[in-house]
């Protein structure tokens, strides 16, 4: 006989405890308006649960969580669009990415979260089908009792009550106002709030975030919860689909799909689609925008500029669109354009200390020394900076040393070391300042530690092959430059340079043909490589 009735009347809670209980077998449907789902039962226990419309994140769960690579993952999605039918995650163990244990533990968290989203629903209704049993090929079952459910569920339902007051929509945009790590005091920062701040830009959508954070809605919101309560985040927008694309189903889908594509490292895929976007509509602003990131982690960066700046007058007055233009700008050495696009980001955030930072950074390039000590103490002296950034500290560093303030910047340099003490960048400016005073064995010791961080600098294997060059140490020397150059192949031509000498002396010609050439490569008005070469070419 089958079950039915109001979730007004009686919770979906309530409900699941009676078909445990009674040892149910059949499929408990639930509608809300036009949301969907349904959760299966065999003999009292889950042994399958989903919603409809809701995302199969199990790949994006999988590659974020370090589970599969990207590679393997769209090996499996190609297999997949060959063989219809096939699922997702059986595919994955088939080409041995995962095992079917690493399987069952993220099918069974996915159908945990399908149960614990239906909990939320408190009004529409339900209807229990005796005896009825998943009927797709392939799927996979698991066999949980209801007992955990409910009381996860529960505590979920309850806290969810005071998340959804700050976080009502997945399509609302946070931006970060202030970094955890420049809090007065030291901020224990949770695990899955440590995922999603590098993501909180003010661009993308909670949804987004959570996706790239590879994380459930619940840890998605709750971490973001707590970081609004204690000040770090605020809302700066809302965005929906109507507004994104003029109810255009087919602009919307490009959209997505590149955006998929986007996150999985697929750049061809993803640039193809929102090619597509951009046909129906040129100045859509969203495709540009991403354009604009794909040509610029392509190094294009002059394609880059043009996409941003194609973006509507509207959509462009974002402050992420304008400090991914400056960034551009900067790379591409047009620091006064540059530094005019901050002037623009600083009009959307009038406080934000980000922004001097990186005017800051642009005036140390084109050679305004005071004018870049002033940006930094702009920055620092912001009642929204607790604790300066490790940027803050490598670039006040250098200004100083350069405007001639030596012992200022060793004092900065080892404050910022007291704070951030793995930081690759501080380690390196205050050794060379060390070096500069004469203090070689302290500069030393400073870049072999910063050989040591994550990623080693390959600007520290440079300074410690030039005291090993300088104290005819060439096997040391040799080694070190090795190295610099093996973490950036463009480090500088005076390392192939020296690498290139290291070869002549050790009478490797061919080598140091080779090395020489390739300093030339990187500057051609080297007169020390051009001489070499013509001695060489002359023997």
């Amino acid at each position: 006989m089958a079950i039915e009735g109001a979730l007004q009347d009686v919770s979906l809670a309530d409900i699941c405890q009676l078909l445990a209980m009674g040892g149910k077998t059949g499929c408990l449907s639930i509608t809300d308006r036009s949301n969907f789902g349904y959760i299966y039962f065999e003999k009292g226990r889950v042994i399958y649960a989903s919603v409809l419309n809701r995302r199969d994140r199990l790949g994006e769960l999988l590659v974020r969580n370090h589970i599969v690579t990207r590679k393997d993952l769209s090996r499996a999605v190609e297999i997949q669009a060959e063989a219809r039918g096939r699922r997702l995650g059986q595919i994955l163990v088939d080409i041995e990415a995962l095992s079917e244990e690493e399987l069952h533990q993220y099918v069974q968290m996915q159908i945990e979260e399908a149960v614990y989203h239906l909990f939320a629903w408190n009004q529409g209704s339900f209807h229990f089908d005796t005896d009825q049993m998943p009927d797709e090929d392939g799927i996979f079952l698991v066999s949980i009792p209801p007992e955990a459910l409910l009381m996860e569920g529960a505590r979920r339902v309850d806290e969810w009550s005071q998340v959804e007051k700050k976080i009502p929509s997945f399509d609302i945009v946070f931006q970060l106002d202030k970094h955890p790590d420049e809090a007065d005091d030291d901020v224990e920062l949770t695990k899955d709030q440590k995922k999603v701040v590098p993501f909180i830009d003010g661009v993308r959508t909670v949804g987004e975030i959570m996706d790239e954070a590879g994380l459930v809605e619940f840890d998605t919101g709750k971490a973001l919860y707590g970081l609004i309560q204690a000040g770090f985040v605020s809302r700066s927008g809302e965005r929906t689909t109507s507004e994104e694309t003029g109810g255009d189903e087919a602009l919307q889908q490009h959209l997505n799909v590149g955006v998929a594509f986007y996150r999985s490292g697929m750049m061809e895929d993803a640039a193809r689609e929102f090619e597509q976007a951009l046909q129906i509509e040129p100045t859509q602003a969203r495709a540009n925008f991403m354009m604009g990131l794909i040509a610029f982690r392509l190094g294009r960066l002059e394609e880059a500029l043009n996409h941003f700046g194609s973006m509507p007058p509207g959509a462009g007055n974002n402050y992420s669109v304008y400090r991914n233009t400056a960034l551009t700008l900067e790379l591409l050495g047009r620091y006064e354009d540059a530094l005019g696009a901050l002037d623009a980001a600083l009009v959307t955030r009038p406080t934000d200390p980000a922004v001097h930072l990186a005017r800051a950074v642009i005036h140390i390039k084109r050679g305004d020394i005071p004018k870049a000590l002033d940006a930094l103490r702009i920055y620092r002296t912001s009642s929204d900076v607790k604790k300066p950034s490790p940027q803050y500290y490598a670039y006040t560093v250098l200004a100083s040393a350069v405007g001639g303030d030596l012992d200022y910047a060793v004092a900065v340099g080892r404050e910022g070391l007291g704070h951030y003490p793995d930081s690759g960048p501080i380690l390196v400016n205050t050794g060379q300042v060390l070096e500069r005073r004469g203090e070689v064995e302290a500069a030393s010791a400073l870049y072999k530690r910063a050989t040591q961080t994550n990623p080693p600098l390959p600007q520290a294997h440079k300074n410690l092959g030039d005291h090993a060059y300088a104290h005819g140490d060439q096997e040391g020397a040799r080694a070190q430059y090795e190295k610099a150059v093996k973490l950036a192949p463009r480090l500088g031509d005076d390392v192939y340079l020296r690498l290139g000498t290291l070869a002549y002396q050790g009478n490797d010609r061919d080598v140091a043909l080779l090395l020489w050439r390739r300093a030339l490569d990187l500057n051609p008005n080297n007169e020390a490589v051009q001489a070499n070469l013509e001695l060489l070419q002359g023997d």
